[in-house]
């Protein structure tokens, strides 16, 4: 017998539905329905509320074979193909990550096919693979923040079995999977949850109606969230959370949802005997999502820091439009690489007011903070998805790579960057309802309209075409510019494994020195400097010490190292006590 149960508070039947047979189901406390019912593996059912005929999927559905506006499917994972039986976890710290689209990075999209590909991580020098979501979304390929039934995985990908199937791979090959989850919104197609109860609330965020997390029937909504966490991590193995948009939760409650899911996920971790990770996208700048809870913080493991990537972004394009304005002088670089937040409790022209507060350094370090070259979102929307390497030179890629990977932050990479990927990541949509995928294109057009954007060069992000034009080309790392720049990063990351001073995550032993007006930035770990030169004619560094790694030949001179144009030189110091400037 196998036990169904469904949250549906206000209203007066629910029935459920089993291989075309009807069973009433008795109300439970707390506005809970059950039945037990003889089910095989692979059964489709579905609930009936009230006298609508429609049969709804199962919101905590475990199988979506049919697309998320069909049955659900009974379904169970198999024990006995987990073969990870001696993986033991990795903390944050000292871990290199590494973002995917599951759809695009290859040119099947699916859990198999990328498991083809984890070797080039692994060599490469990644120990985290981070999946955009996997969870059910309406169509057959999306960027994952569309989901609607948050307990599936997308079956064009594979569905449960296949992430499964990648999960143990990684493990196999001592990789981590840290997995992004969307808690604070749903897709516009196939949300069927308001119909089974107060899901939502009648206040918006960006993406639509936000989830009642401290409003009447809240608590069962909270669990709702908190057992989908607590599912990846013990059901598939997940290693890592990426919690999509944090600061669009709206939670007025005393303890918020995050302190909650970190009080759980710690149990959870304790009961598993591996660690387990918490990770946030905000835009907030509020150090207090990982600040310890025993000193007033949500104590999460770990946040993206967007203002590490503008830094250095803008430091080497020069871009300086919209969100960058604030950015881009090589003052903000150190003070974002050695403090962590570039706004902690300063002016934000961007957002016309006083933003973020200072990180306590004794408390947080800087493992804590994931830092990026490049992530889906800041690719993904741009107008025409185009990534740096279409903008910038080669030396301009690697200098921003060392700048990043070399950090007290938690690297983290985007599929394809290695090798300075020229496939752009652009955002696509498969929406079933023509009406909501005309919207998806108008709107996207429309935004970037504001900017000077004409129609014709936004692509339609319906058009199939978008879609495939973002897969990544595996013939590109064996040829050049690709290999290079890819043998680059892969010293980088191996030089980041050996030297303990690139692992040390305490920001106050991070120093940096600069040069505004001749554009060269030293970035300073213990005895090693990591010595970049911003601009396009060689210049002399005021650094002495012998090369570890350069992108191109870097000479000691008497005042110092001759760096070229757009390049940069790691640098084992002659003399530990070689002025610098702390900022």
């Amino acid at each position: 017998m196998r036990r169904f149960r469904v949250w549906a508070p206000d209203v007066g039947a629910v029935r459920l539905q089993l291989d075309g047979v009807e069973h009433p189901m008795r109300r439970n406390g707390g506005g809970h329905w059950s039945v037990h019912v003889d089910a095989g593996q692979g059964a489709r059912y579905g609930f009936l509320i009230d006298d609508d005929p429609t049969v709804l999927p199962d919101p905590r559905s475990p199988r979506q074979p049919d697309g998320v506006h069909a049955p659900s499917a009974v379904h169970d994972l198999d024990p006995t193909a987990w073969t990870d039986h001696s993986w033991t976890g990795r903390p944050l710290a000292g871990s290199v990550f590494y973002e995917l689209h599951l759809g695009t990075f290859t040119p099947e999209g699916t859990f198999d096919a990328a498991i083809e590909r984890l070797d080039h991580l692994v060599d490469l020098g990644v120990t985290t693979v981070e999946l955009m979501p996997v969870n059910a979304f309406d169509g057959t390929h999306n960027w994952g923040y569309d989901g609607v039934l948050w307990y599936a995985v997308q079956e064009t990908y594979g569905g449960p079995d296949g992430l499964q199937r990648f999960v143990d791979a990684c493990h196999v090959r001592n990789l981590a999977v840290c997995l992004d989850v969307v808690y604070n919104h749903l897709g516009p197609s196939g949300n069927y949850l308001p119909r089974f109860g107060p899901y939502l609330t009648s206040g918006r965020n960006t993406w639509g109606q936000s989830l009642n997390l401290d409003g009447p029937g809240s608590d069962a909504v909270r669990a709702y969230i908190i057992d989908n966490a607590l599912r990846w991590l013990r059901e598939f193995h997940i290693d890592a959370l990426r919690i999509d948009a944090v600061h669009a939760l709206v939670d007025r409650t005393a303890t918020h949802l995050l302190a909650e899911l970190t009080v759980e996920t710690t149990a959870l971790a304790a009961h598993l005997g591996r660690p387990l990770s918490l990770i946030a996208e905000s835009d907030l700048n509020d150090a207090r999502l990982i600040i310890p809870r025993a000193a007033g913080g949500y104590g999460l493991t770990g946040q993206w820091n967007d203002d590490l990537h503008h830094a250095v972004h803008t430091a080497v394009s020069g871009e300086r439009q919209g969100y960058y304005a604030d950015f881009g002088s090589l003052a903000c670089l150190a003070r974002t690489l050695t403090h962590g937040f570039f706004h902690a409790a300063t002016y934000s022209s961007f957002r016309g007011r006083t933003h973020g507060a200072p990180i306590p350094r004794d408390l947080v370090p800087g493992s804590a903070l994931l830092g990026y070259t490049c992530n889906h979102d800041q690719i993904g929307n741009r107008a025409t998805g185009d990534r740096p390497s279409d903008y910038l030179t080669p030396g301009q890629l690697a200098v921003k790579a060392a700048l990043v990977l070399l950090a007290a932050s938690t690297p983290m990479l985007f599929m394809g960057e290695e090798w300075g990927a020229r496939t752009p990541f652009q955002f696509f949509t498969s929406h079933t309802d023509p009406v909501i995928g005309a919207a998806t294109a108008t709107g996207r057009r429309a935004e970037f309209a504001e900017h000077g954007w004409t129609a014709e060069e936004v692509p339609d992000p319906q058009d199939p075409a978008t879609f495939h034009r973002s897969k990544l080309d595996w013939t590109e790392p064996g040829r050049e510019p690709h290999a290079r720049l890819l043998a680059c990063y892969r010293a980088l990351l191996a030089l980041r494994a050996a030297r303990p001073e690139f692992t040390d995550p305490w920001l106050d032993r991070v120093w940096a020195d600069y040069d505004e007006a001749r554009r060269w930035f030293v970035l300073r770990r213990g005895r090693i400097s990591v010595v970049c030169n911003l601009a396009e004619d060689e210049v002399v560094i005021p650094v002495h010490g012998r090369v570890l790694l350069a992108w191109s030949p870097a000479t000691e001179s008497g005042a110092g190292t001759l760096v070229s144009g757009h390049s940069f030189a790691v640098l084992e110091e002659h003399d530990a006590t070689s002025t610098v400037v702390t900022e």
